[in-house]
């Protein structure tokens, strides 16, 4: 299968660079969805080690959640490092080499009212670095009322690192340890009129590009009729390096990495570098 040649233009970099996310259209192609569509229907009757679900808030519906799915189902393994995905990580970073952080997967089906509370995803990570970003890719028509994510306008500019907190009544994943570096994330969702909040409706193989700093969140899938499959996988170019500091998701940690190590390894492989 021939990856899709899809060019960032200076628009979009311009765009993601100052607002910190950008819609890219049809980046993932019909056969690649399929291999996705698969993929996830796999693991939801099957689950791989890290799966995370949580309780419905109004006992409706079902959030399924999955990290790592890359590393055990073979087909997904072939997307995230043979995918079309990497080249749209070269051309944002402009650097001399990708490397996959991890994949994740977000299930939730009709009726399913929890929200993905607002958050930014470096302070979860074991890492830092400029150069981190995630491509979360749409399987179904993705709107607001199902669940479409919204993105604070240039937050990820402001150096703010929040503290890690759980997404809901969940098994699978832990409390996170307090760092004392982090702040509290405000009530963004009572003051919404504080905040420039940006979104974009999605079809099946279009995705939101967004750094790793941009404070995100979503609402729940208040459809009745339609799923909102979301799969997302985060990529890392030059300047990412391990980070050991206290309070990151330990499905995540290393190891084999002390603090600053290049990420080059089994765990987050090198998927693509110049000539």
């Amino acid at each position: 299968m021939a990856l899709m040649d899809y060019h960032i233009t200076e628009e979009e970099r311009d765009t993601c660079r100052r607002d910190g996310a950008v819609p890219l259209r049809r980046v993932v192609d019909g056969d690649w969805l399929k291999v996705l569509e698969a993929g996830i229907e796999r693991d939801i009757s099957d689950p791989g080690p890290f799966v995370h679900g949580y309780v419905p808030d109004n006992g409706i519906g079902k959030f399924h959640g999955n990290i790592r799915m890359w590393e055990t189902d073979s087909e997904m393994g072939r997307f995230c490092t043979n995918g079309p995905l990497i080249s749209l990580a070269a051309q944002f970073f402009q650097s001399s080499k990708v490397n996959l952080f991890y994949d994740q997967l977000f299930v939730k089906e009709p009726g399913t009212e929890n929200r993905t509370r607002w958050h930014n995803d470096l302070p979860y990570w074991p890492l830092r670095g400029t150069q981190v970003m995630s491509f979360w890719v749409a399987i179904d028509a993705v709107t607001i009322e199902s669940g479409g994510l919204e993105f604070v306008k240039g937050s990820h500019l402001w150096d703010i690192w929040y503290q890690p907190e759980t997404f809901g009544k969940t098994s699978g994943h832990g409390e996170y340890e307090r760092n004392p570096d982090y702040i509290d994330i405000p009530d963004i969702e009572a003051t919404r009129d504080d905040y420039e909040i940006i979104t974009w409706d999605l079809e099946p193989g279009d995705a939101y590009a967004f750094h790793a700093m941009t404070v995100h969140g979503a609402g729940g899938n208040l459809r009745s009729d339609v799923r909102r499959r979301g799969y997302t996988v985060r990529y890392c170019g030059d300047d990412a390096v391990y980070d050991s500091r206290k309070g990151t998701q330990g499905h995540l940690q290393s190891d084999e990495h002390r603090d600053g190590d290049s990420l080059d390894s089994d765990q987050f492989p090198l998927v693509w570098e110049s000539n």
